[in-house]
């Protein structure tokens, strides 16, 4: 450890560029490409009350009873009559000097989180295998991925990020600073976001021992190759494994990032006790101002659950006592990037800060640098991402690296008897949490968006119904379903609730389990499509009712807190680092931060709180009548919480389960697959799994019943030519001699080992009827039914009408 922090991690303030967010800019004049369209973003729209209250009935409305669903209407028409206008009106007041009406409040809700961020907030993304074969072991796949995120990091602090745009319309880039450089910093009362937006340092976790090393220059230029990464992390990880297994466990700090924030707050405290300038002090400063950390994993997971796993929690193994898994292998409150001994990588990310869409452009321009670096070693005229690039530093003057460290340091903690017995508690404690949660990924390879869209449906409404239908097939019920709509087509947007959960879906599910004709089915299921679809839009424009009632939920709370407490309220938010707020707010100043309503704001969805029961309500004289309503508990407990993240660079992403009764589904949509990792609290998982890949399977067998098969997107011309001749016949002296030889008809493996094939209804499940067909009982009818023995058997029936019932068991002979 070096006596003190080199100028790395000097906390001078940069000239603030005018179109970037404060504190980005190097102070040139130039034109900012990343932030062109700031400027001309809206802001994010307050919704009519009555329009809310009128889609929130719709969204509550198929959970209820007719009798509950009477109570809710009764509190909402009380709502609008008293309370409801005047909240309103407050909201109003309240946003009209900020970015978002509803940033601050949604900052609060994962600031007062005091539950471990371990698989309750923290998501991961599984990185394609990188496809240059030398790059799959762990050292290099890792060396490349740093050098890669280091581009990354340069366009974006200089500003030449192209912007993020949906079918042309830009999006807001004010979450992308926040991806890198930034730390959740836990305090006695809540959380804060630190960034330091000059930092040029990785830390790199190997066996729970933690070094760091610069990797960016003053001007963000990538001061290493590729080559130079690999051997400092090869440095790395022989000085890890020199560690024996008890001195690291007793050393594994990260693991307290998994505890308790209010417990973690308390074992910062006593980590910092002997001054800023001790060691423990900058021990934890380069930690939290770091780039990024780069978590060097000693195992190999083979399976999509086993890589799941390893991703969001890390592994749980215990040999004589001591913690050898790579749970402790991680630092949960910055964006980690794993890379495991047989070259598998992933990123798990903190998530207040950023959204998912948000880390997917940094994983897939990450992913898509590796491959183009490696083209260029072939080709050197092969394309670059960037607008710019770093001077090679193998031709650089030494003299202009200026002050860095490019030799691995390794962080040696000075422990105390408190903090030995909290890693010991912290690790047990995480154990259990890990061992309380399991996870099974579904890589559906029969279909995909192709074969979804030439159907004529949104691929992500179809999957969404998928869900309804496997979880009502299982319990005969729907249960509240919650999906993010992205909202950054406004300023500083984070997301919307879509609720799935519909009139019509509840239709189509209770119609698929019913026997009926295939046509009924599918009708159904074109209607709660595109009901989802509408909703979905809705949502996208801002105009969704969860995220305008939880703005009003928040305003009733700041007034009581301002009338119990005499408007005594506390700033949280996003720190540069030197306990200046860097604008996370519209202005950048610290006046503009709200404090969080009198304590916790918890908010029950993937998007923000996950775990939490629903919003958490202040004992009051007077709680407006919607709030007190059993709907609002119900509709914020989401059973079924599901996001739909990913690109062709992701195998997999995924989250923890939102509630100790609920499932967490992200999944992907590809071209001709589906991937879908689900968690649970040990809730019939892997059973769930595969009743949704059953379902997958018979509504394709009865989208083909009720239509005609149109080419998918991706079959050729040459194909469909072929299709619409009788046979291929060679020409000859005289005439034509048709082809020798019988056609081998395409066969696409489904993951339940079924095959796929065109000619004819045949669906490889064979004879799924009823609707029931993605249960057992339904296959077996089919093949009854197709065999003509379910007419004979009726015929005996009617001859003697009197049946043995069961199975005649054999006498016993003495």
């Amino acid at each position: 450890m070096p006596k003190s922090l080199d100028e790395s991690l000097s906390r001078q303030k940069p000239e603030v560029s005018p179109q970037s967010p404060k504190g980005l800019g190097h102070g040139k004049k130039h034109t900012s490409i990343t932030y062109a369209h700031q400027s001309a973003l809206q802001k994010l729209p307050i919704p009519d009350l009555l329009d809310t209250c009128r889609k929130y009935l719709d969204a509550v409305r198929p959970l209820h009873t007719p009798r509950e669903h009477g109570e809710t209407v009764a509190a909402v028409k009380e709502f609008l009559k008293t309370d409801g206008p005047d909240l309103q009106e407050r909201l109003k007041r309240y946003a009209a000097t900020k970015a978002s009406y509803i940033e601050q409040f949604w900052y609060d809700s994962y600031l007062h989180y005091d539950n471990p961020v371990v698989l309750n907030l923290n998501p991961f993304f599984l990185l394609e295998d990188d496809p240059t074969p030398a790059r799959n072991n762990q050292v290099t796949r890792a060396a490349s991925l740093v050098v890669s995120s280091c581009a990354f990091v340069r366009a974006l602090r200089k500003e030449e990020l192209p912007p993020d745009k949906v079918r042309g319309t830009p999006l807001c880039m004010y979450q992308y600073p926040r991806i890198v450089s930034t730390a959740r910093i836990p305090t006695t009362d809540g959380c804060v976001m630190q960034s330091d937006h000059t930092s040029k340092h990785i830390v790199v976790i190997c066996r729970s021992q933690f070094y760091w090393f610069d990797v960016l220059d003053e001007n963000s230029d990538v001061i290493l190759i590729e080559k130079d990464v690999a051997h400092n992390l090869q440095a790395v990880v022989e000085d890890a494994q020199n560690t024996p297994i008890l001195e690291a466990a007793k050393s594994a700090m990260g693991v307290l990032t998994t505890e308790n924030r209010r417990v973690w707050a308390s074992l910062r405290e006593v980590l910092t006790r002997d001054g800023p300038n001790s060691n423990n002090s900058e021990c934890l400063r380069i930690i939290d101002t770091a780039l990024f950390i780069l978590c060097l994993d000693s195992v190999s997971p083979t399976t999509g659950s086993e890589m799941s796993m390893n991703m969001l929690c890390g592994t749980n193994v215990v040999e004589k006592g001591v913690q050898i898994g790579t749970c402790t292998n991680r630092w949960y409150d910055k964006l980690q990037i794993i890379v495991c001994e047989n070259g598998s990588a992933g990123i798990n990310f903190e998530h207040t800060g950023v959204d998912g869409h948000t880390v997917l452009r940094m994983a897939s321009d990450v992913y898509t640098d590796t491959i183009l670096r490696f083209a260029r070693t072939i080709n050197g005229n092969a394309p670059s991402l960037w607008a710019s690039t770093s001077p090679d530093p193998s031709k650089r003057d030494p003299a202009s690296f200026g002050n860095v460290n490019t030799v691995p340091h390794r962080l040696e903690w000075t422990m105390l008897p408190e903090l030995s017995t909290a890693l010991r508690f912290a690790e047990t404690r995480l154990a259990d949490l890990i061992q309380q949660n399991e996870f099974q990924v579904l890589e559906f390879a029969g279909y995909g968006k192709n074969f979804i869209t030439s159907m004529g449906f949104s691929p992500d409404a179809f999957v969404q119904m998928a869900f309804q239908a496997a979880y009502y097939g299982l319990y005969g019920r729907v249960e509240s379903t919650y999906e993010p709509a992205m909202t950054k087509m406004f300023l500083h947007g984070r997301t919307e609730a879509i609720r799935t959960v519909s009139d019509a879906s509840v239709e189509f599910v209770r119609k698929f389990c019913e026997d009926v004709p295939a046509t009924t089915k599918i009708d159904a299921l074109r209607k709660a499509c595109e009901r989802h679809v509408a909703i979905t839009k809705e949502c996208a424009k801002g105009l969704g009712q969860d995220r305008h009632l939880y703005a009003l939920f928040c305003i009733w709370q700041r007034q009581l807190d301002e009338e119990t407490t005499g408007g005594a309220k506390r700033d949280v938010g996003f720190s540069n680092g030197s306990g200046q707020f860097d604008g996370y707010s519209s202005n950048g100043d610290m006046d503009d931060i709200v404090g969080s309503p009198s304590g916790r704001s918890t908010y029950s969805d993937e998007g923000s709180i996950a775990g939490s029961s629903g919003y958490k309500q202040v004992p009051s004289a007077h709680t407006p009548a919607i709030f007190q309503d059993a709907a609002w508990n119900k509709l914020n407990t989401t059973i079924l919480s599901t996001s739909n993240c990913g690109n062709p660079s992701l195998r997999l992403f995924g989250f923890g389960p939102t509630s100790a009764d609920g499932f967490g589904l992200g999944y992907i949509i590809k071209d001709d697959s589906i991937s879908i990792c689900c968690s649970s609290k040990h809730r019939q998982t892997k059973r769930f799994m595969d009743t949704l890949q059953n379902y997958f399977i018979e509504i394709r067998h009865l989208l083909r019943q009720t239509q005609r098969r149109q080419a998918s997107p991706s079959t050729t011309r040459a194909r469909e030519a072929h299709s619409e001749r009788k046979g291929y016949s060679l020409p000859i002296a005289g005439g034509v001699k048709p082809r020798s030889g019988r056609a081998v008809s395409s066969v696409v493996t489904n993951m339940s080992g079924a095959s796929d094939s065109s000619n004819g209804d045949s669906d490889g499940e064979g004879g799924m009827v009823g609707g029931y067909g993605y249960f057992d009982a339904g296959k077996s009818l089919g093949h009854l039914l197709s065999s003509g023995k379910h007419h004979e058997k009726m015929e005996l029936e009617k001859k003697n009408p009197r049946r043995a019932i069961g199975r005649a068991i054999r006498l016993a002979e003495y």
